[in-house]
């Protein structure tokens, strides 16, 4: 008689299934601490300090408002833009889509459409 065995399903599987989440990773260093404190404000967003890097998650949408990062580094306004923001981002997953006055992460692509002038109306 040969004996059986069940192996457990793995913690790691695939899953497809939309997150409905959006968020970066910054450097932990100190204007990267200053947008975490500043996004540790923010609805619907979770910070997450590790040794190396800062975790950054929301749910649906989150804006990154340079004139606040600036505010809180102690900077005049239009101090913090897209570029110093890309240069402490490490990654990001969610669509991204940056504005002169902010970044904006989605969830969701088809929240973006209107902001990048994509028509989500089937073509014929």
């Amino acid at each position: 008689m040969t004996q059986q065995f069940k192996t457990a399903p793995s913690p790691f599987k695939s899953d497809n299934t939309a997150s409905n989440m959006c968020g970066f990773t910054l450097m932990n260093n100190q204007v990267g601490v200053v947008v975490a404190d500043v996004m540790r404000t923010k609805p619907n967003v979770r910070v997450t300090p590790l040794p190396s890097m800062i975790r950054v998650d929301a749910t649906n949408r989150m804006d990154v408002v340079y004139d606040e990062v600036s505010e809180a580094l102690g900077e005049e306004p239009g101090y913090f833009d897209a570029a110093q923001f890309e240069e402490s981002m490490s990654t990001h997953y969610g669509r991204m889509i940056h504005e002169d006055d902010r970044t904006i992460m989605f969830a969701n692509p088809e929240d973006a459409a209107e902001f990048i002038g994509f028509d989500l109306k089937a073509g014929r």
